[in-house]
């Protein structure tokens, strides 16, 4: 499994991604999953305090057990929990961070995300809260996610001198959603920032598991969405994209869950690609996807089938 780096953080290509624990998969599903990864070589696990309704980082604690020191962990705190418990003031920060600390059973989390930005709390205090977390040895490194590239800037202005920075940002991108191009990768290259895309699969329309005109199959996430978002989905333009690229996978010897995987991994800036799983032959076949080393080429043709957004003027 190839290493990149988030900060001082040596991380899998691949991580898992446990968003489904405690909700889509229960606590043995999930279990399996995570032995799977370790199996696998995965060693970065990404979480968020809201997921499963705080289930999933009990889970994800318990599943690693003894092989916690050996891995990196990464969760969130910022989204609602309740109406106390929401945003990025200084004492919810660190109230918050403790409670994922309990329920992972941890004394410290490798890389801490603010979930989502926060307006009513200048950047600047919920930095100096989360660099007194570091200081004491509760964070290794801290990130964010849902970020523009000028709400990036303004958190790097907004850092003391020497002290924590954003080394992440963690936003959906996929080859069917693009949005990061228009400025955040850019960014995160000047910045030397890590990139961390979720949702890699865009709702699993690039697994291969969805055809046009056929019903989603059940226990799927686009079987649970209502009735005219999967219409729009799984119809129209947005699936003659999604043909022409399992096209060329197939042409290539390869799936479309291969290549979007392969795809996100031929980004230097990609630091994972954190896929969830809710099975373990997924979890097997998201590894297997980066060993697909894409030619320049190939992400040319790539792009004429899926092109990414235009810089306006």
């Amino acid at each position: 499994m190839p290493i990149r780096q988030i900060g001082s953080l040596d991380v899998s290509l691949v991580g898992l991604g446990c968003n489904n624990f405690g909700g889509r998969t229960n606590e043995s599903r999930s279990t399996e999953v995570v032995r799977a990864a370790l199996d696998a070589g995965i060693n970065f696990f990404d979480t968020a305090d809201i997921y499963g309704g705080t289930r999933s980082e009990e889970i994800l604690g318990a599943a690693l057990g003894q092989d916690r020191a050996d891995v990196i962990v990464a969760t969130k705190f910022g989204m609602t929990l309740s109406p106390e418990r929401t945003g990025a003031a200084p004492k919810y920060v660190k109230s918050a961070l403790e409670d994922s600390l309990r329920r992972l059973g941890t004394d410290y989390v490798d890389l801490y995300q603010l979930h989502r930005p926060d307006p009513a709390t200048p950047i600047a205090d919920t930095l100096a809260a989360l660099a007194e977390l570091v200081k004491v040895g509760k964070v290794r490194e801290i990130g964010c996610s849902n970020f523009s590239a000028a709400q990036l800037r303004e958190a790097e202005a907004a850092a003391a001198e020497g002290a924590p920075r954003f080394v992440s940002v963690q936003n959906q991108y996929s080859l069917l959603e693009r949005e990061p191009e228009l400025g955040v990768l850019a960014e995160c290259e000047s910045m030397g920032t890590a990139f961390i895309p979720f949702s890699p699969l865009a709702d699993g329309l690039l697994s291969g598991k969805y055809r046009r005109g056929e019903p989603p199959p059940p226990g799927t996430r686009l079987a649970g969405m209502p009735a005219d978002r999967r219409q729009t989905l799984l119809a129209g333009p947005t699936m003659d994209v999604v043909e022409e690229l399992e096209d060329f996978a197939r042409q290539h010897g390869h799936s479309l869950l291969d290549l979007a995987i392969a795809w996100l991994a031929a980004k230097a800036v990609v630091a994972s690609v954190i896929a969830g799983a809710t099975r373990t032959e997924q979890v097997y076949a998201n590894v297997r996807a980066a060993d697909w080393v894409l030619t320049e080429e190939e992400l040319q043709a790539v792009d004429r089938i899926a092109p990414g957004p235009t810089l306006a003027g």
